[in-house]
């Protein structure tokens, strides 16, 4: 036993190397009136008032909480219906088709992302099509349209492998009985199905909304810095400003509100856990 508790030391030390010790920073400089300075340390909320009371930010995070909602959404729509028509196949056209999903994600996210402006740019892709049957180039690029479409892409496979991960551990044995009940196909859905797999589309909003609400290079790159979500103005405020209390400010309250979703998220799968239990 002690052996296995010796092999644990490195995991928390690296833990705290690059979980604790850096938010214990962000902290320390969300409060601090001189962020560029570790050693002068003057506690003030000034940098929270300051993220409050301007509109403008205040109207940016409302943005990106619901660029997430939206991006979530379209995830859902999309990806249960590839989830289900997945668990339905054969079990080697099961892997080929989870293989299919997760290879773009072997690609790095940037070059992922930054192929899109290729595609919807005013003399990309999607134009070239529109011009053979004679319509003019529509602007794709900087626009909500194309930093939704970057977040679903990028997104959209976290959705399909928890949601598919939860119908495939699904007891069909609840499904046969359903039938043998006399529920028709779209009743033993709603009533056997959906509910089953409510906890894989939980785990989906989850993995989906969390990084579609900090994302700040997919609106930088398909938005071309029109579209200014939150975590743009993070990076800016660390990365040209200079101004670290303040990012580090709207850093902590992202997390807060990141922690708050979770949290909701967990409560509502242990809530369907206890339901299904029960029944």
């Amino acid at each position: 036993m002690k052996n296995f508790r010796s092999m644990v030391y490195p995991y928390i030390i690296w833990s705290a190397i690059i979980i604790v010790i850096p938010m214990l920073m962000i902290i320390m400089y969300a409060f601090t009136k001189e962020g560029n300075s570790v050693m002068n340390i003057r506690f003030t909320l000034e940098n929270f008032a300051y993220f409050f009371q301007d509109k403008v930010f205040f109207d940016v995070l409302k943005r990106s909480l619901w660029i997430a909602v939206i991006t979530t959404v379209i995830c859902i729509l999309i990806g249960y219906p590839a989830a289900y028509f997945i668990a339905k196949m054969k079990p080697k056209s099961q892997v080929i088709m989870v293989l299919m999903i997760t290879l773009p994600t072997w690609i790095n996210m940037l070059v992922r992302t930054y192929a899109w402006r290729g595609i919807l740019d005013k003399n990309g892709l999607i134009n070239a099509v529109l011009g053979v049957f004679g319509i003019e180039p529509v602007k794709l690029l900087e626009t909500s349209f194309a930093v939704v479409l970057g977040m679903v892409y990028n997104f959209i496979p976290f959705m399909i492998l928890q949601i598919y991960t939860s119908l495939s551990k699904m007891d069909y044995s609840y499904i046969e009985a359903a039938n043998d009940l006399g529920a028709n196909k779209v009743q033993t859905f709603l009533k056997v199905i959906l509910p089953l797999s409510v906890p894989g589309i939980i785990s989906g909003i989850t993995l989906v909304f969390l990084p579609a609400v900090s994302s700040f290079f997919i609106p930088k790159l398909l938005g071309g810095g029109q579209y200014v979500l939150i975590g743009n103005v993070i990076e800016n405020q660390f990365l040209t400003t200079g101004n670290w209390g303040f990012g580090s400010a709207i850093s902590l309250i992202m997390s807060v509100i990141i922690i708050i979703a979770m949290y909701i998220a967990r409560r509502i799968d242990k809530r369907i856990s206890v339901k299904g239990g029960n029944a």
